[in-house]
């Protein structure tokens, strides 16, 4: 008996709960059951004596659902830019030592590219030579064709028409690899000058005691300041002497 009186008197409180809420309108709703007024917001199973039990969020629409989804996509994409920026701010500090090391860096890059352009200028200089002249052999042959004579015209050769096409083809051909190089040379010093400001504002950050490079989870659990130690007790020792 004693103990089945231990566990009404147990169940009772919860029995006596009731459901508390405020509403978009800020009035106050209780009920021994959720009120339908609380279906939007939250509610809380409280004890007659004012003491909350438990917080009931509101179940979420679809339109809160899609957004909640929405939010935390946008916030894991957040965090995965952070992160690549963080391994690219490492590397550009570990790879560099001074802004003369990255000027050093592009320069050494940009070489291979200039010899490209210097080897394709002086073929083109070669090939625009010899379409020159197959051009003024061509002209030979237009002038005779255009003659009054009757039966002295004569058709260009079909190797003199291929030569002059090809050549042709090979002069444009080398005019876009020249563009294309100068394109590559302009994206290498625009990628090294964006290293350059990025290295340079990563070390004044650092003077100024603003550069923080851990990983997010170290930051955040080193905001978890540990507890302080609690004191040893000290306990007196009596001796009570036997009878």
């Amino acid at each position: 008996m004693k103990i089945l009186l231990i566990v009404a008197l147990l169940v009772a409180p919860a029995a006596q709960a009731a459901f508390r809420c405020k509403d978009e309108k800020g009035i106050t709703h209780i009920g021994d059951t959720p009120p339908a007024a609380c279906a939007n917001v939250v509610m809380y199973e409280v004890t007659p004596s004012g003491t909350i039990l438990r917080k009931i969020d509101p179940t979420p629409t679809g339109d809160q659902l899609r957004a909640k989804l929405e939010e935390e996509m946008r916030a894991k994409e957040a965090a995965k830019v952070a992160a690549e920026q963080r391994r690219k701010d490492l590397a550009l500090l570990s790879t560099y030592s001074s802004e003369k090391d990255i000027d050093t860096s592009r320069d050494l890059n940009l070489k291979p590219i200039e010899g490209r352009i210097a080897s394709a200028q002086a073929r083109t200089a070669a090939v625009d030579k010899r379409v020159k002249e197959l051009e003024a052999e061509m002209e030979f042959y237009k002038a005779g064709k255009s003659s009054k004579a009757a039966g002295k015209t004569r058709e260009a050769p079909a190797q003199l028409t291929a030569d002059l096409e090809r050549t042709t083809n090979e002069k444009a051909a080398l005019a876009k690899s020249i563009a294309d190089y100068q394109k590559e040379m302009l994206q290498v010093r625009e990628r090294y000058d964006t290293d350059k400001k990025r290295w340079v504002e990563l070390k004044q950050l650092h003077r100024e005691g603003k550069l923080d490079l851990r990983d997010p989870k170290e930051v955040e659990a080193s905001k978890r300041v540990a507890p302080a130690k609690q004191p040893a007790r000290k306990y007196n020792l009596y001796l009570v002497p036997a009878n």
